[in-house]
């Protein structure tokens, strides 16, 4: 089912958690809402189950006003991050309770429960209680659970922060894997850009109670739409300068900027990624810059390396492929260039490149 959200705004005391959003998530679609502590992603989840009402604005599921609907009434599946499961159940009479509540009868319960318990790969464990259990098992009953009443939508709370690193990469790609074979329209809450962009059709990017950006994860990374979004997505490298007459300089790079023509000069703030440094032992780029290393560190796949620029007092973080840097053979002390390679510039009339 889809979910519109229109001009919805939610007051805690004097704090406003939600500052008039309106969204729509279409049917089928797995969503991510993304953003720091206080954003008001939690909250946006929980106007859309029922479990809290709007201070004004409407919520429409499949084009029906649900505004004040109890969340009984919703059909909705709810998965918190702490899985809230019933210690004195069996896994199977956990995810059978909401059925049972419905008075389905014995023979149909068996069958779903069964067949939920293989989807979500936990066969042959329904007899166990949730404290025999590890975390990710836990957590896949709580979402079998979710499933078993055959909800219009499926709202997840941060259903992986409380496990491991490891045990929350499996999930993901779990969750992802069991999205397209079950395809409920779906709406879940991360402060993890990295989950995010791994397992949602859509980024939903929050602050301060308002939507920053909606869009695919590649349109949301590759094109943020605000310098909040740019820096809430990974670390980057920032640089103070002026605009004018198509041009703009930014620290030591001067590049065109075809947006703003005027001759009145202006402030501009521009962004580049680690990943969008180059390295070189040589100045092979206009735009290359002296710098000396000052830390590496291997991390995965990938080398970071933190650098300063002397001429210019400013210290950058470049990440390097591992095979870059074995061609590089950088050491601490040692001299290079970096240069650019994709760098975004924000104004504050919005303008951007």
């Amino acid at each position: 089912m889809s979910i519109q959200i229109d001009q919805v705004s939610k007051r805690f005391g004097d704090f406003i958690a939600l500052n008039q959003v309106s969204l729509e998530v279409p049917r089928g679609k797995l969503v991510a809402l993304l953003g720091p502590s206080g954003s008001g992603k939690t909250t946006l989840l929980r106007v859309i189950s029922g479990l809290e009402f709007p201070d004004s604005g409407r919520v429409l599921i499949d084009g029906a006003d649900v505004t004040n609907r109890h969340v009984r009434d919703r059909q909705i599946g709810f998965v918190f991050q702490h899985y809230a499961l019933f210690r004195h159940m069996t896994v199977f009479e956990n995810v059978a309770f909401g059925l049972r509540v419905r008075g389905v009868a014995r023979a149909e319960v068996a069958a779903r429960v069964d067949e939920l318990l293989g989807l979500v790969r936990l066969e042959g464990l329904g007899r166990r209680y949730p404290a025999e259990l590890s975390g990710g098992q836990r957590q896949r009953v709580a979402l079998a659970r979710a499933l078993a009443v055959r909800p219009n939508l499926l709202l997840l709370d941060e259903p992986f922060g409380a496990l491991d690193a490891k045990v929350r990469q499996e999930l993901r790609t779990w969750l992802r894997r069991l999205h397209e074979q079950m395809p409920v329209t779906t709406v879940f809450v991360t402060h993890d850009q990295e989950e995010a962009f791994e397992v949602a059709d859509q980024v939903v990017v929050l602050r301060r109670g308002r939507i920053e950006q909606v869009g695919t994860p590649n349109e949301v990374f590759d094109h943020p739409a605000t310098p909040f979004v740019m820096d809430f997505l990974g670390n980057v490298n920032v640089f103070h300068g002026r605009a004018q007459s198509g041009r703009v300089d930014v620290g030591p790079f001067q590049l065109d900027y075809p947006h703003y023509n005027q001759e009145t000069a202006r402030d501009a703030t521009a962004y580049v990624r680690p990943h969008d440094l180059t390295v070189d032992l040589q100045p092979h780029h206009p735009q290359s810059l002296a710098v000396r290393v000052l830390q590496l560190n291997p991390a995965g796949s990938i080398v970071k390396a933190r650098v300063v620029a002397e001429s210019l007092g400013i210290e950058l973080n470049v990440d390097l492929v591992r095979e870059r840097a074995r061609e590089l053979d950088l050491k601490v002390g040692d001299h290079a260039y970096v240069a650019p390679s994709n760098v975004r510039v924000f104004m504050p009339n919005d303008f951007t490149i």
